[in-house]
């Protein structure tokens, strides 16, 4: 099943896809087993949007074998995590904002994990049953600023300026993660491709592991690493970040006023 938040007459809310083409409503959050309300929009007269609005983010760093390599990096024996502040979420066909301060940002396809149970110490072979869905996700990153924050212990503003993680189109609720195609486009031109079987640390590992430190709460986002081939952005740029099974999420990059 395909789900989206949406807007449309000025207002929001959430539905279900049929047939890429009918969006039935929702009463409620997705997340609450919510019911339809026997509303349907057309989905070509709708605005898709994030998947969700000011969600925790939960990032891995290092997580493909790919990326490890290319990185020159040893492969970390825990994952590595950090944090993206909610407010750099945007959803498809936004800008993504290349800040003032901005000397080298990247764009990071990426696998996100979209929590819809609370999860607290959950082992791995049940860890799955309480992630709600799947959808598309760009970490985007300064990486300058990103490696003076790392040389100091700490890891945020480099990745959580406004902007900096789109996510979308949709999420996907009946997917296997652990075989997934992920393609990432820039400009046309593929510069990422990738299987998920190539993650070093699973999404079930992800959730057992979190969970043994603190709840993970409905709505919790975990974008769970990006493979080999990141690389440096510049306004003008577009970006489509596509996995099988949940669609294209597409960005144009634009200078800060």
């Amino acid at each position: 099943m395909k789900i989206a938040r949406y807007e449309i007459d000025g207002k929001t809310g959430y539905g279900r896809i049929d047939d890429n083409e009918t969006i039935h409503a929702f009463k409620g959050l997705p997340f609450d087993a919510s019911e339809l309300t026997g509303q349907t929009q057309r989905l070509k007269d709708v605005r898709l949007l994030a998947p969700l609005e000011l969600p925790r983010i939960i990032g891995v760093g290092l997580n493909y074998v790919s990326h490890i390599k290319e990185s020159q990096a040893k492969a970390p024996s825990f994952p590595m995590l950090f944090m993206k502040h909610g407010s750099a979420v945007i959803g498809p066909d936004q800008p993504i904002i290349y800040p003032r301060q901005g000397k080298n940002v990247h764009f990071e396809g990426e696998l996100a994990a979209i929590m819809g149970k609370s999860a607290r110490r959950v082992p791995e072979k049940e860890a799955l049953d309480y992630v709600f869905g799947y959808t598309c996700a760009n970490d985007v990153s300064e990486r300058i600023i990103q490696r003076a924050e790392m040389d100091m212990g700490c890891l945020l503003i480099g990745k959580s300026f406004d902007t900096f993680c789109p996510l979308g189109p949709v999420i996907a609720t009946e997917i296997d993660p652990t075989d997934l195609n992920l393609l990432t486009r820039v400009n046309g031109k593929i510069r990422q491709q990738i299987n998920t079987s190539d993650l070093l640390f699973s999404v079930a590992e992800l959730v057992s592991y979190i969970s043994d430190a603190f709840t993970l709460l409905p709505g919790d986002v975990i974008i769970t690493g990006t493979p080999s081939g990141v690389g440096a952005v510049e306004p003008g740029d577009i970006i489509e970040i596509e996995i099988s099974g949940i669609g294209v999420l597409k960005n144009t990059v634009e200078a800060e006023e």
